[in-house]
């Protein structure tokens, strides 16, 4: 298996941490869409031009990180699953994906434009901070009664979480929300998330810098 990501995408980050999780075997592709011709290169591999991306030892080409994460469960199975096979929960996590992805996740892609934006409203950064923090709340109230996203075992809804949770402990005041700190404190122990963190932490570093990522 190839996987074509970037290291700063968190959607990238959700199918990294699935990857370590189950020990799967599989190549990294880095791909810079800033580099011209990675681009090109890309979109004739795959013509809509989004990360990441996993290619099967069967050149199948499989996009969107849920589905890819679904596709490794099926695939991998010498390691823990990440959807349940118990209908109920297995639906449960769905959802909690959905809204990580939805909810939390495309608001923190529209925070993070606001704010590095030098003609950006202050009254449109507020509003967008305040939807951020209703959901932590939410989500908050839900990890008192749950030691992961859904129930005791690690799923895909915290795949999608911890990339968010990274970005926004950095970015928002989320200290008031005891679950929530209590899931980051455990969450950043985890083997995959370390892994993820670490290449994270090089690729901000190259970026800074002003190199660029090799493909």
């Amino acid at each position: 298996m190839e996987l074509f990501y970037h290291p700063l995408s968190r959607y990238s980050q959700k199918v990294l941490i699935a990857l370590y999780e189950k020990q799967a075997h599989f190549s990294p592709r880095i791909t810079d869409f800033s580099d011209p011709q990675t681009r090109l290169h890309f979109q004739q591999a795959y013509h809509t031009e989004k990360l990441p991306l996993l290619k099967t030892a069967t050149g199948e080409l499989i996009p969107e990180s849920s589905i890819i994460i679904e596709y490794l469960d099926r695939h991998v199975t010498n390691s823990a699953q990440l959807l349940p096979p118990e209908p109920e929960r297995n639906l449960q996590v769905r959802l909690f994906d959905r809204i990580i992805d939805n909810d939390i996740n495309k608001l923190l892609f529209k925070f993070e434009r606001l704010t590095a934006s030098n003609l950006s409203n202050t009254l449109d950064i507020k509003r967008i901070e305040n939807q951020l923090l209703q959901q932590f709340a939410r989500l908050d109230a839900h990890l008192s009664q749950h030691h992961w996203v859904c129930q005791d075992s690690f799923t895909l809804a915290d795949c999608a979480l911890i990339p968010c949770l990274s970005y926004s402990f950095n970015h928002l005041n989320l200290l008031d929300f005891d679950q929530l700190v209590r899931y980051w404190h455990q969450a950043q122990l985890r083997g995959a998330w370390m892994l993820v963190h670490q290449e994270v932490q090089l690729a901000q570093t190259t970026q800074h810098h002003g190199l660029r990522s090799i493909p």
